[in-house]
């Protein structure tokens, strides 16, 4: 089966074209929507596009892969690819704001409805409300949910009211 080039290089170009602009907006802390949604599943797009126009430009691919520039930098994505699962951290830490995220997730019931400004007894609600069934006093999001920081996230943003606006 011959693989047709008028549509396996557009797919190539325009699954190319999504994931940069999502992964630079994620790069920069800028995404909003479902930029980093699209830009994990459909990263399946360039993936299979890829997959298509290689085998579309066969033996243009092969002749590439016998020269040594490409060789060369093939090589040292490779090496990269490898040398980014080693666990050295992030150079400029995590996010400053993962610290408060921490703080009130790991916060004992009664301390996050007094930072919430309501009773013990309502924020045991707004959780149950939220899918949780906080047991004791002594619970907090983290130990109801996990360490899974976007879901601390979630249910903190649906049990802790919206700031007022800042007055001018």
């Amino acid at each position: 089966m011959k693989i047709d080039r008028a549509w396996a290089t557009p797919l190539t170009i325009g699954s190319f074209v999504l994931l940069s602009v999502t992964g630079i907006l994620m790069f920069f802390h800028l995404d909003r929507g479902l930029n980093k949604l699209a830009h994990e599943w459909l990263s399946w797009a360039l993936v299979a596009a890829v997959g298509l126009h290689v085998t579309s430009n066969l033996t243009a691919f092969k002749r590439h892969l016998m020269e040594r520039r490409s060789q060369i930098v093939i090589g040292a994505a490779v090496l990269l690819l490898v040398l980014s699962f080693l666990p050295l951290g992030r150079a400029k830490g995590e996010p400053p704001i993962l610290a408060p995220v921490r703080t009130l997730a790991g916060a004992p019931l009664p301390m996050l409805a007094q930072v919430a400004g309501v009773p013990t007894d309502e924020m045991r609600a707004r959780l149950m409300a939220a899918g949780l069934t906080p047991s004791s006093d002594t619970d907090s999001v983290r130990s109801l949910v996990g360490s899974d920081i976007p879901r601390q996230i979630d249910v903190l943003a649906k049990v802790l009211p919206a700031a007022a606006p800042a007055k001018p």
